[in-house]
């Protein structure tokens, strides 16, 4: 049986393991639904297409000639080691670890793609007229709620410790 600490950092890696999940179905439903480039008008502003996306956010780097995925894929390991490492220490805060929870399960989405395939499948395609925001999936948007949780709870009034200092 967990004890209470265990079974925390569980929930924690448990909702990171099904972001991770949400994000591999619905690549691998796109992927198999619609050839590369294609897309399917949903409303006025926002369409579905397969991407590949061979660099960072909004394409960076993606003409770099391959060293990228490496670069890439390396970073996103090291972030999820230190975030699991961060959830371990911190499990109790939940904003925190809701927010470290997110980012984790979009780095490991996004690292599988670029492991499997060397790029990561984007299809979410927002646009004004002819104005495209750079096309994104369920990872990225994963990892930006994490950021603006991370944000919120930076603005928090953390308690202090016996000695007097601030956790954290």
């Amino acid at each position: 049986m967990l004890n209470g600490n265990d079974a925390m950092l569980t929930k924690w890696l448990g909702l990171g393991a099904l972001l991770v999940v949400l994000d591999q179905l619905s690549k691998l439903w796109i992927s198999s639904h619609f050839f590369y480039g294609e897309s399917h008008t949903v409303t006025g502003f926002f369409n579905l297409v397969l991407a590949h996306n061979t660099g960072a956010s909004f394409s960076m780097l993606s003409d770099a000639g391959g060293w990228q995925r490496w670069l890439f894929s390396a970073i996103a390991f090291v972030a999820s080691v230190w975030i699991i490492w961060l959830l371990r220490k911190h499990q109790q805060e939940r904003l925190f670890c809701l927010a470290l929870a997110f980012i984790l399960g979009g780095a490991v989405g996004n690292l599988i793609d670029r492991l499997v395939y060397g790029y990561v499948v984007d299809f979410l395609d927002f646009h004004w007229d002819e104005h495209h925001f750079a096309a994104f999936n369920v990872a990225d948007t994963a990892i930006n709620i994490g950021a603006a949780l991370l944000l919120w709870d930076s603005f928090k009034k953390k308690p202090e410790k016996n000695d007097g200092s601030v956790t954290r």
